[in-house]
């Protein structure tokens, strides 16, 4: 029994000792001497408690589930961006960003420990069923969310088509919490809609950007300039849409774009240094352009947004988006898990930093009122109100606790009777662009 023990320990220690040599090596550390000797004494801390516990606990305990505990510990301690994934976990987000998972629609986050929904999936249960931003999820088939990580979340939440999940909401206005009972659906993120709003003008909402994202935009610009000639101008809509792929984003931004900086990171290690240009093309776009976002846009959404703003290609409508403005980077391990570690900031094209403080609109219009409340803007949660988020540039060092999310602006009167306020405002904006067009060419040189 002792030299089995014994055997366990040393993998333990070894383990500890060769995730050590990653950092150093990660980090190209050069510290020597006192610092090196205080890492190594608390890896042996760590290996001290391990055996212990294994050894002592009134019941027995798994090794696996230790040493994952320990890792997920050490994640914890970051921004609620990084985080360690199981294989299984990793499978399911390689899926989910080829275009379909099993599920029920949303993205979360844990804001003060509570797990929140940040924006549901358009045309998915979560959003049939009228969950909205900022809704705060007490239990997931009765069993509670507290201390419960994302992953775990949604791996609870995921499952076969067909089968139910029953969630228990609390929201601002709710005197009580309510259950909601949801059927599973494949939801397959199509990521790409569009349609004609009147003659000349053209309507794209990008949802989340995935591995089609970018062909499927052609796709449709190609359908709408074809049918509409010539286009008057057109409205991307990226509310709600909580990002994804870095590439997708980029070509994109692009697409819409006739040269100059796109996007660029900055982190610690040389090779998180990047710069994303316009590639020259033979074809611009030069048709008006409103992008219309909210504090449900993050992370890639914001990155157009900014981009689109910053080259004054676009006029950016709505309210202040999420502020997700740093990289993750996927990292494989050989067991088939991965981790999922932030490294570097965004930033658009100007330098501004999107991290917790996002994309302030051009033109403020209030988001649309949800579940017939007419004029009853949605409260949004974003990057800042997280615990442990990556400070902003900008942002004060020690944030205001239990500060409330930032509210969108009030509806107009005008705008408390219509379905969509945004985007009655951007048409006629649009509109309003022509007109003012036509009036200049007819004037002509003073």
């Amino acid at each position: 029994m002792s030299s089995w023990f014994s055997k366990k320990r040393f993998l333990v220690v070894a383990l500890v000792f060769f995730f050590l040599g990653i950092y150093m090596g990660l980090t190209h550390a050069r510290r020597v001497g006192a610092d090196i000797e205080s890492a190594y004494g608390k890896l042996k801390v760590l290996a001290d408690v391990f055996a212990i516990v294994e050894r002592n606990y009134v019941e027995p305990v798994k090794a696996n589930n230790l040493i994952n505990g320990a890792i997920n510990g050490m994640l914890e301690t970051l921004d609620p961006h990084s985080n360690y994934m199981s294989p299984d976990v990793y499978k399911e987000m390689q899926t989910e960003t080829r275009g379909s998972f099993g599920g029920i629609g949303f993205e979360i986050t844990i804001r003060d420990k509570v797990l929140t929904v940040v924006a549901p999936i358009e045309d998915t249960p979560a959003s049939r069923a009228g969950i909205q931003s900022g809704d705060l999820i007490l239990r997931i088939d009765g069993k509670s969310t507290k201390d419960m990580t994302l992953l775990e979340a949604v791996k609870l939440m995921r499952g076969p088509q067909g089968t139910q999940v029953t969630i228990t909401l609390m929201r601002q206005g709710f005197t009580e919490p309510k259950d909601i009972t949801l059927t599973r659906a494949i939801i397959p993120i199509r990521s790409v809609r569009f349609k004609t709003l009147e003659p000349g003008y053209g309507y794209i909402k990008i949802s989340q950007f995935i591995e089609r994202t970018f062909p499927d935009l052609e796709n449709a610009l190609n359908k709408i300039e074809t049918k509409e000639k010539p286009l008057k101008g057109l409205i991307l809509d990226l509310r709600n849409n909580p990002g994804g792929l870095l590439e997708q984003a980029v070509k994109v931004a692009d697409l819409f774009l006739e040269s100059g900086m796109i996007v660029y990171t900055e982190g610690r290690v040389e090779g998180q240094k990047m710069k994303f240009f316009v590639q020259k093309k033979d074809k611009v776009q030069d048709y008006p352009m409103i992008v219309l976002v909210n504090g449900g846009s993050a992370s890639a959404s914001e990155i157009v947004a900014g981009a689109l703003q910053d080259q004054g290609r676009a006029v950016i409508l709505g309210t202040q988006t999420f502020g997700k403005g740093s990289v993750q980077t996927i990292i494989p391990l050989e067991d088939g898990s991965a981790l999922r570690l932030t490294t570097a900031r965004y930033y658009t094209p100007k330098g501004r930093s999107i991290q917790a403080q996002g994309i302030a609109p051009d033109i403020p219009v209030a988001d649309v009122a949800q579940e017939g409340k007419r004029g009853a803007a949605p409260r949004y949660i974003r990057e800042k109100d997280l615990e442990h988020h990556l400070q902003g540039e900008k942002e004060p060092t020690a944030p205001e606790k239990g500060k409330e999310p930032a509210k969108a602006p009030e509806a107009s009167d005008a705008s408390k009777s219509s379905e969509d306020p945004p985007l009655d405002r951007a048409l006629e904006l649009l509109k309003t662009w022509q007109i003012l067009n036509k009036v200049s060419a007819k004037k002509g040189p003073a």
